[in-house]
């Protein structure tokens, strides 16, 4: 089960976050860009833009947060049972509401305050200092959104060719002119770096629209098509392993490390903080774990969960449109998601180059720096096809952005100047 770090740290961060609030209310209207932001933060792919609003911002947090490590879910209720699973659920998804609120509170700018914290990066420095703070957050958070691009490279390009497959009708012929799993990542690789050359994470909101669409169709379906055909025979609850079990629902609630960023998107006011919702991903994690594990029970693989369960039972009687329709919307959003969590990779690498060079990063550099990234993301996929199997292992890697926001004690109220300029240090 999922407990809290330190419930006193986050009692702290509660009333910090309020104290922040209540003095943000005795000012009337907007903070000035001059005041609110380093200029070189006009620069970087996160903060270039600050004209998104509150549907856009849901747009990268459903993309982002639901997708295909939520088809594992089953997989985790397959070990806990019944009870347990939705107890360890419920409570993960209600530490995600919790954090992500904190986080949200936290970084909103403050009277005198010239910092808007829009990276999960800053705000460790903020409260540890430049070196302790970059060795505690820079690689669980580059970690995290490498590891996730690589692990949508291998998925997406995985259904494409499955979707190939199921087109061609088939047969020794269709083997033939398939392509191999290495060339089939290059594919999904360069398709998703020509779609990275949008300049920054508000730019890519319609990505994230047709990402969020596609990710709540294709959950929707792989849960809703079982529970209407007959249950497959010996269906009963079993128990593996609780804490891989754990490190899937952790996997489940990822996307901390971009709360900070999608709502540095957003511009703000101090009579009206922006603020995000995530109610919307319980109502597709929830049933689909639910009615997979109704659906398969103990029988659910492990290796690709509901998506591998729902076509070795069911994809007999079911119409090749329908499953072609589910591997499409699978393939739009892992390229769809895989934009925004490279955009704290491609941050950071423009954050150098705009150290050095003072001056916004032209466009072959920019593009040098995405395909850098896409290469090395295809190289380390093409070596490491296996990722996938150690997502509960990346959950467990992951859990302290996910869960250990205590260690962010950060008194915003008594930042000195020499911390908040310390605090605009990226990397």
């Amino acid at each position: 089960m999922l407990f809290p770090p330190s419930f006193s740290g986050h009692i702290l961060l509660t009333s910090l976050a309020a104290r922040a609030r209540i003095g943000a209310q005795h000012q009337a209207g907007n903070l000035s860009k001059a005041l609110m932001d380093d200029p070189q933060e006009a620069w970087l792919p996160i903060t270039e833009s600050r004209s998104g609003n509150v549907v856009t911002a849901v747009f990268h947090l459903l993309s982002s947060g639901i997708g295909i490590q939520a088809l594992l879910l089953p997989v985790a209720f397959a070990t806990l049972g019944w009870a347990w699973g939705a107890i360890c659920l419920s409570l993960a998804f209600t530490w995600q509401l919790y954090t992500i609120w904190i986080l949200v509170q936290l970084h909103e700018p403050i009277p005198g305050s010239r910092t808007r914290y829009s990276r999960y990066l800053q705000l460790a420095i903020a409260a540890f200092g430049p070196r302790l703070g970059k060795l505690l957050a820079i690689f669980p958070v580059m970690y995290l959104s490498g590891s996730t691009c690589i692990m949508l490279i291998i998925k997406g390009a995985g259904v494409m060719e499955l979707l190939f497959k199921l087109l061609c009708e088939g047969g020794a012929t269709c083997d033939a002119e398939s392509l191999t799993g290495a060339e089939w990542f290059l594919v999904f690789t360069c398709m998703a770096i020509a779609l990275a050359q949008r300049p920054n994470l508000n730019s890519i909101a319609g990505f994230s629209l047709f990402g969020a669409m596609s990710a709540i169709g294709y959950c929707t379906l792989i849960w809703v098509l079982p529970i209407s055909r007959d249950r497959p025979g010996g269906v009963m609850a079993g128990m593996l392993d609780i804490l891989n079990a754990n490190g899937i629902i952790v996997l489940a609630f990822r996307g901390h490390n971009l709360v900070l960023e999608i709502q540095g998107t957003l511009p703000t006011s101090l009579t009206n903080p922006s603020k995000e919702d995530d109610v919307e991903r319980a109502m597709c994690q929830f049933p689909l774990a639910i009615a997979g594990f109704w659906a398969y029970g103990n029988q659910i693989p492990s290796n690709g969960g509901m998506l591998t369960a729902f076509f070795q039972f069911h994809g007999h009687d079911t119409s090749k449109s329908v499953k072609g329709l589910v591997y499409l919307l699978v393939v739009i959003h892992c390229l769809s998601s895989f934009q925004i969590y490279a955009m704290p990779v491609f941050d950071n690498l423009e954050f150098r180059y705009v150290s050095m060079k003072n001056r916004r990063c032209p466009w072959w550099v920019r593009f040098g720096f995405r395909l850098f990234f896409g290469g090395l993301a295809f190289f380390i996929a093409v070596a490491l096809p296996f990722l996938p199997r150690l997502a509960p292992l990346i959950g467990g890697i992951t859990l302290p952005l996910n869960t250990g926001l205590s260690m962010f004690h950060v008194d915003l109220d008594q930042e000195t100047p020499s911390e908040r300029s310390r605090c605009r240090v990226v990397s």
